[in-house]
Order: structure tokens, then C-alpha cells, then sequence
């Protein structure tokens, strides 16, 4: 079918209330031709499979992107007195559908359907908001995003935990259906999350303080000396944790789950195959294979890792092995702030504040936000709002670095590559069966979805 053929459903989606959609929102785990073995209640699909098409994809993929350009509405200047306030925390300005601290946009997703496994590149908010209301315009943007990795579903062949938990790999993953799933990177934001909480007044700066080293500072000694950081303030880096950069993530699904289900699709948000074994962590290889290849690194074990981390010998330290990048055909899809890819930690802090504040940096440039702003104020909001200053970078510097020399990874409280463990499955219902077993199991939308969106199949 063309796309103008399936015009209708897509036309038909702009008009579903929201609030309908969200009360009317259920998990629809049963695909379309699959099969339920549940005793008396065992069920056999007559239906034949039907995968999404490259349309109904491409609204999915378009609910995870970029749609147009955020607004820095916040204030220049403590009210209390007048005293400047550091006002440019964001590392992006883009808008994406779903918010992010300080707009750090760490996610990125990978796509799985019947023609393999793909990555979905970032692309820019389009130049024309109205493009994103085009089916041809949102084909186009899908098309351009996707990256083929693999020729195949990646999955693995017995479906056993710890690759899938329980019954879950009885009805995830099945051909005719789609899934995606986020992968956050978190160590751009944690070193820009620690550069944004060192811009307290004087004062209200914590000292920063290592709970994986018996509590000590973290590399800050000389700043609780000086008065830059107060020492009745103690902040550990368990608590610091991922920056809450992680929750972008679980916005993102909650947005997929209620465009599908507004579709007409089901949708059902589970448990994925276990992040290590998706990733290709060093211990599962051998059982598992290389699956999606991101690069590791593990760190050289130390005596003083059996009380910092509970690792007690050597040949165990891969359990503290940290994914930190994927190549595609020699280029980084997704690379992390860290070694190996600088040669110190104070090279990674550095390459985070050019790319805010340097010569080609967000904050450098003038046109970017003279289409945020209206008239000369993109222009004033550029001269007026503060910078890191030179002590709040250094501070951060010699965290950082603390933490790599100390834990050789960084971060070291948490991963520098998060993977939430979660995907969204969207598919065909089988509406026979949901029609044997339950009350209302379907809405309008689901009823219409055929007539609307597949008119010739």
C-alpha cells in the first residue's frame, strides 16, 4: 500500500482525545497469529501475522524524537538580591517529546522488526514543525533515523533467564511485531549535573564525599579547605546516583505506549532481554554471542576493591565491567564521556564545556537562538545569563578525575551506559481473542484500525 492509502488512520489519530486515550489505555499483550497455552483457556490463533508498516512505524519513531527547539525560561538572577545565577544548564537545545534534566537528551533507542535491528539516530528538530503532521514528511525522518545493525531480530535461542524473565518469551519479540527499546547514555549529564550543582550560592556547595571509599572526600580536600564547598554539607556519590538523567527514558515509553494505543495497536511495556546479555557484557558472550557489541571496559582489579566493590579476586573483575560505546562500520553511534575515548577525565570535562561554551558550542551560537526567541531577545538572553564559572569547572574537574583514578571507570556509582531493561512491543491485536475471554477488551480504535490504516489488506 502507499501512503495515501493509509491515509485515513493517520488522519484519524490527530483526533483522539487524550484523555480518552489515557483512561482507555490497557497492555494488549496478544499479537496477531500468535498462540496462548493457558490450560482451559489455551487459545490458537487463526489470524495471520501482519507487521506494522513503514507508516505506523514512523509515528512510533517520530514519539521518540526531536520536534522543535526548547525555551530557556528561567530566571538570570537571584531575586534575594540581584546576584547572577548560572542560567545556561542545558546540554541541547532541542525539544523532544518528552522532558529531560537539564534537556540532556542521553536517550536513544533501537528498533526491532521483521527486517532486523536498527539504531535511531537523533536527528534535528525539522525546520518546519508542520512536517511532523506529513505522513510522507514522518516516512522520510523514519527512514533517514534508522541504522541497520543487524539483518535479523537479535534475540537469543532458548529464551531462558537471564536473557528473558518467566512468561514474557512466550509472546515478546515474535515476528509481525515491533520493539523498542532505550539506551541512555548518563555520562555526559553526570558531568554536567555535577558542573550545575557546584553553581550553589556561597555556602549551600556540598562536599562531595565517596561512600565506596569509606566516605573520604572525593578529590575535593583542597575546596573544603578554601570555603568553595561546605563541609557540613556532605553529599555522597551513591545518592548523586545517575543524575535522575534515567527518567528521560521512562517518559519516552509511557509516550509510545499512549501513541499505540491510540492507533489502535497493542502495546505492551515488559521486560526486556537482560541489559548484559543485550549489550554483549564479557561474561555472556561466550553463551550469547557479541548481540548488539557495544564496547566494554573492564577496570584492573586492586586489592582495595574487595572492600570498596565486594570484588575478592582478580579473575572477577569483569562484574564491574562498564559499557561505554557502540560502532557501526567504524563510526560511534553512541560514545561516552570517559576513557577510552579522552585520555584523562579532565579532557572529558573539557570537551563537555566546549561543546556548551566553545567556539561551535550551543551557547556560541546566535542563530540557533534568535529562532528560539523573538527579536533581539536571543541575542540579550546570550549576554546576560551566566556561564560556568573557571572554579565551578575545575571543582568538577578534579571530581571526575577522582573518580576514574580511584574506581578506574567513570562513573563509578552507576553505569556510564544505562539500559532501562524495559522495551515496548507494539503489534496487531488478535481481537478473537480478546473477544472469547474478556468484557471490553478493545477500544474503538482498535475495532477501526484495519479499515482505517490496512483499507486493501
Amino acid at each position: 500500500m502507499t501512503i495515501s492509502e493509509t491515509r485515513a488512520g493517520f488522519d484519524a489519530l490527530f483526533g483522539r482525545p487524550l484523555l480518552e486515550t489515557i483512561f482507555r489505555r490497557r497492555t494488549h499483550r496478544v499479537s496477531r497469529g500468535s498462540s496462548v497455552p493457558a490450560g482451559s483457556m489455551s487459545y490458537e490463533s487463526a489470524e495471520q501475522r501482519l507487521p506494522l508498516t513503514e507508516l505506523e512505524e514512523a509515528v512510533l519513531i517520530a514519539l521518540t524524537g526531536c520536534t522543535g527547539l526548547t525555551m530557556p525560561d528561567r530566571p538570570l538572577v537571584d531575586p534575594r538580591d540581584g546576584t547572577p545565577i548560572m542560567s545556561k544548564p542545558n546540554l541541547n537545545m532541542a525539544g523532544r517529546t518528552a522532558g529531560s534534566p537539564d534537556n540532556a537528551q542521553g536517550t536513544s533507542f533501537f528498533l526491532i522488526n521483521d527486517t532486523g535491528t536498527y539504531f535511531l539516530r537523533q536527528l534535528p528538530p525539522p525546520a518546519d514543525a508542520g512536517s511532523l503532521l506529513d505522513p510522507d514528511d514522518l516516512v522520510t525522518r523514519a527512514r533517514a533515523a534508522k541504522v541497520q545493525l543487524l539483518d535479523h531480530r537479535i534475540d537469543v535461542p532458548d529464551r531462558n533467564f537471564p536473557a528473558y524473565l518467566d512468561s514474557n518469551r512466550f509472546l515478546s519479540n515474535l515476528p509481525g511485531t515491533t520493539v523498542l527499546f532505550p539506551v541512555v547514555d548518563l555520562s555526559r549529564q553526570y558531568i554536567n549535573g555535577l558542573m550545575y550543582l557546584l553553581t550553589q550560592p556561597d555556602g549551600a556547595r556540598p562536599t562531595i564525599v565517596d561512600d565506596r571509599n569509606f566516605y573520604r572526600t572525593a578529590g575535593v580536600k583542597d575546596w573544603v579547605r578554601n570555603g568553595f564547598l561546605n563541609r557540613k554539607i556532605k553529599l555522597p556519590l551513591g545518592a548523586i546516583g545517575p543524575m535522575r538523567t534515567q527518567i528521560e527514558a521512562d517518559l519516552l515509553l509511557q509516550n509510545l505506549m499512549l501513541g499505540a494505543e491510540a492507533m489502535g495497536l497493542g502495546a505492551w511495556i515488559h521486560g526486556s532481554i537482560s541489559p548484559p546479555v543485550m549489550l554483549g557484557h564479557p561474561k555472556y558472550r561466550k553463551a550469547y554471542g557479541s548481540m548488539l557489541g557495544f564496547d566494554w571496559v573492564t577496570p584492573p582489579w586492586r586489592p582495595s576493591d574487595l572492600l570498596r566493590w565486594q570484588i575478592p579476586v582478580p579473575w572477577q573483575a569483569s562484574i564491574r565491567a562498564d559499557a561505554v560505546g557502540l560502532r557501526h562500520q567504524g563510526e560511534y553511534l553512541i560514545k561516552a564521556m570517559c576513557p577510552p575515548f579522552y585520555d584523562t577525565m579532565a579532557d572529558a570535562v573539557a570537551a563537555v564545556v566546549a561543546d556548551k561554551f566553545g567556539p561551535d558550542g550551543i551557547y556560541t551560537d546566535d542563530a540557533l537562538f534568535a529562532r528560539i526567541y523573538q527579536g533581539e531577545f536571543g541575542a540579550k538572553y546570550l549576554a546576560e545569563a551566566s556561564d560556568y564559572a573557571a572554579d565551578v569547572i575545575a571543582c568538577a574537574t578534579d571530581i571526575c578525575t577522582y573518580i576514574y583514578e580511584t574506581h578506574r571507570r567513570f562513573p563509578a556509582h552507576c553505569e556510564a551506559i544505562h539500559v532501562p531493561g524495559v522495551w515496548i512491543q507494539a503489534h496487531h491485536v488478535d481481537e478473537p481473542y480478546y473477544d472469547r475471554f474478556f468484557t471490553t477488551p478493545l477500544t474503538d480504535a482498535h475495532r477501526d484500525h484495519d479499515r482505517a490504516w490496512h483499507p486493501t489488506s
